[in-house]
């Protein structure tokens, strides 16, 4: 899974506990396919949360976390509830078809719910809108985006969303300087604006510097460069080498990060304030 910030506009792995950081943060762990029953108890020893897709993941056929809430549950785990949004072109496809993108993204939301309610999430549960593309929001990926978390906003369920929180080009200045966004920026910009029902952060920020790379030592979550994200994805799996050049060796030598459980779970590495972030238990 990874938020990327560019179309729109021998390893030192981790070993952090599940314990709290001297800050008060956790560690958590997100992946597009389920790490299977036995190997829970050995995450679970270094990471607090995991990710919890609600539908197939990106280039996935199935899904492969359904009906796993529970033994998450059981086996410790907090939640990172995820629902795999639309890249821009399925909207453009979607809407030339006839189906208006915030149409869509309202039918989207609608799914989301019922998935979250099929799993057997608690009301109030943070659901996360997987938003891949990075940069300033396209008006049609607006439109879907602000269809679908206005919908799980009006539900028992509370809207989020994994996006880019890397500084994507954004045109020029007055004085001829370049300009930057990132898609969080751009979001909250929407809402306060729009006055939409608040959209919690999770941000993909894996260029080196803010970012350690996949290092033992957790990062503090106010250094994502989203100053109120409740989420800092840190390191993904592969690694993207022209973010992480000056972090290269802290990922194994397939470009992949293994978080310390294990070595041959690749793992996408994130931090939060909460042992359970979406509040899914």
């Amino acid at each position: 899974m990874h938020a990327s910030p560019g179309e729109v506009s021998a390893a030192r792995p981790a070993t952090a506990s599940i314990a709290p950081q001297a800050t008060g943060e956790f560690l958590g762990f997100d992946r597009n396919e389920y790490p299977g029953d036995g190997r829970l108890a050995e995450l679970h020893r270094h990471f607090a949360f995991a990710g919890f897709w609600l539908n197939n993941p990106p280039g996935a056929s199935a899904n492969t976390w359904a009906g796993k809430r529970q033994t998450l549950r059981d086996a410790g785990f907090g939640f990172l509830t995820l629902w795999n949004g639309r890249l821009d072109a399925e909207i453009l496809r979607a809407q030339k078809a006839g189906t208006a993108p915030a149409s869509l993204g309202k039918r989207d939301g609608a799914a989301a719910i019922e998935a979250a309610r099929r799993e057997g999430f608690p009301r109030g549960t943070i659901v996360f809108l997987d938003q891949e593309e990075g940069g300033r929001l396209l008006p049609e990926q607006a439109a879907y985006f602000f269809g679908w978390t206005e919908q799980v906003g009006a539900s028992a369920y509370k809207p989020g969303s994994y996006l880019s929180g890397q500084p994507s080009p954004d045109g020029v200045g007055l004085d001829g300087g370049k300009l930057t966004i990132t898609t969080a920026e751009d979001v909250r910009q929407q809402v306060a604006a729009r006055h939409l029902h608040p959209v919690v952060f999770w941000v993909a920020q894996d260029a080196c510097p803010p970012a350690p790379g996949c290092v033992a030592q957790i990062p503090p979550l106010k250094e994502s460069g989203t100053a109120d994200a409740a989420v800092w994805q840190f390191a993904q799996s592969p690694r993207r080498p022209d973010l992480t050049r000056s972090c290269a060796t802290t990922y194994a030598a397939d470009g992949n990060c293994y978080g310390g459980a294990s070595k041959d779970l690749a793992l996408d590495l994130n931090v939060a304030h909460s042992a359970d972030p979406s509040s899914g238990r």
